[in-house]
């Protein structure tokens, strides 16, 4: 029995012992990558997710720059706080002849990327109210009425960048959204004259021509095509230089919950059904005198996919913003200021310290934002727990398979076994997930700030040791 009891205490001093020269080497592996980065400033942790002990840490709590990482605290909360069964109801109906269109801040109405997993047409929810309406026998109508209240009028966030507001990134923020709140934008040569097309083809934007033909002579030189915002809303200005053809790039539009409206009262003309009256964007009042025409559902899922997996920022926003008007009475309303409530309520009851944190916006596109990598491993290591999990876990990219990853980590030993959520903006890099191994799984969360000249290959070398040495 003695023999027994010897042979476990020697088992068990060998097993501590192998831990400790496995974090041991871990630690070196990523202390000398993290030493080779000179002037780069890093918040890393690391921690067993069936445990939540901490394996690794440099930083960890101190408050970074987290750029699109802020999208894992939002989406997370966003998943406690609404439910994993959470639809959002864009409502079409009728009250007289006015034709009402209620938003839920769907940032996926329209959406290309969700629309194709469907196998949805572009503009097949203006056919379908068209369809709607025939089906009534309905053939005109006077006003078009658009209810974005369910979130507030703040469609800017003030601390974004003023000339990034043009960009898909940076779009604006409505109670009702469509297609990324953007347009796509080309420019085609066609034997030197440049013609520049928009889709969707509508009169609610206005395009300026300012791009140059290079000619077919110039052999390889470079072709570039940009955009720019004129004082005039929805008058854009696009400039360069085509030799054969450049595009589509996405360009953001401004006052979205109109251009749903005008894109949908055009679509009905060319349907046959007249529009007589004006596109009014405001409250629909009592919605019981109005009577139900159509509704669309995005679940959950799709949007933290978008969110997670793509880095779509609209998504991110939208679910803050949506976060907020839940917790308000009358449900309307969603802010940036109710939404940062919320969410700083969310790593207070984590256990988060006040000093780990700072919500600005929901992407991360603000640099105003503070997260520090134990905030961020802290939230995973509570979803992770969850019985939402798997749902959460299929909304990250997967490396060298989907997603904002797809590119990297495509070696046998890491394809599918490391999954995460990136991040970018100037001066800043991060990575934040799951890596998979033989002896389980590890949360892990990488921050870096002062990264202007670090590479993306860096950040992933971490990950990578995680995998090599776990």
């Amino acid at each position: 029995m003695r023999s027994g009891l010897k042979k476990l205490l020697i088992a068990a001093a060998f097993g501590i012992c192998l831990a400790g020269s496995v974090r041991a080497d871990l630690a070196g592996q990523i202390d000398a990558i993290v030493s080779s980065q000179k002037n780069v400033e890093f918040s890393i942790q690391i921690i067993e997710a069936g445990s939540g002990k901490t394996l690794y840490e440099r930083n960890a709590r101190r408050a970074f720059v987290p750029a699109s990482n802020m999208k894992i605290v939002v989406s997370a909360a966003a998943l406690k706080y609404l439910g994993a069964d959470y639809e959002y109801k864009t409502k079409v109906g009728l009250r007289g002849d006015t034709l009402v269109v209620t938003g839920s801040g769907d940032p996926l109405l329209g959406d290309k990327t969700n629309d194709a997993r469907y196998g949805r047409q572009a503009g097949w929810i203006f056919q379908d109210i068209a369809a709607a309406l025939r089906r009534d026998r309905i053939a005109a109508i006077k006003d078009i009425v658009i209810d974005s209240g369910v979130f507030d009028d703040q469609r800017v966030h003030p601390n974004w960048r003023q000339q990034e507001l043009n960009r898909w990134y940076a779009c604006e923020v409505s109670g009702l959204n469509f297609n990324d709140n953007c347009i796509e934008v080309n420019a085609e040569n066609n034997n030197g004259r440049v013609t520049v097309s928009i889709e969707p083809q509508t009169g609610y934007v206005q395009v300026i021509n300012e791009v140059t033909a290079v000619p077919a002579s110039a052999g390889t030189g470079p072709q570039a095509v940009g955009s720019y915002r004129t004082a005039e809303a929805n008058r854009i200005g696009v400039f360069g230089k085509c030799k054969d053809r450049v595009g589509p790039f996405l360009v953001a539009i401004e006052r979205p919950a109109a251009f749903f409206g005008f894109l949908l009262a055009e679509s009905l003309a060319k349907a046959g059904i007249s529009a007589s009256g004006q596109i009014i964007e405001r409250a629909a009042a009592d919605s019981a005198d109005v009577t139900p025409l159509a509704e669309y559902r995005t679940p959950m899922a799709d949007c933290l996919n978008r969110c997670n997996k793509d880095s779509l920022g609209l998504a991110a926003e939208s679910l803050l913003k949506t976060v907020a008007a839940s917790s308000n009475p009358d449900k309307r309303g969603g802010s940036w200021s109710k939404g940062r409530d919320v969410i700083a309520k969310h790593l207070a009851d984590l256990g988060v310290g006040s000093e780990e944190f700072f919500i600005d916006d929901g992407s991360g596109l603000s640099e105003q934002n503070r997260l520090s990598a134990n905030a961020i491993a802290t939230v995973l290591f509570d979803i992770y727990k969850s019985r939402n999990w798997q749902l959460y876990k299929r909304s990250l990219a997967v490396g060298g398979v989907d997603g904002t990853i797809a590119r990297y980590f495509v070696e046998q030993k890491y394809k599918g076994k490391i999954i995460g959520k990136t991040g970018y903006i100037s001066g800043v890099k991060s990575f934040s997930g799951l890596c998979s191994t033989d002896r389980g799984d590890y949360i892990f969360s990488i921050l870096a700030n002062k990264a202007d000249s670090l590479g993306r290959d860096v950040i992933n070398d971490i990950a990578k040791a995680i995998m090599d040495s776990l």
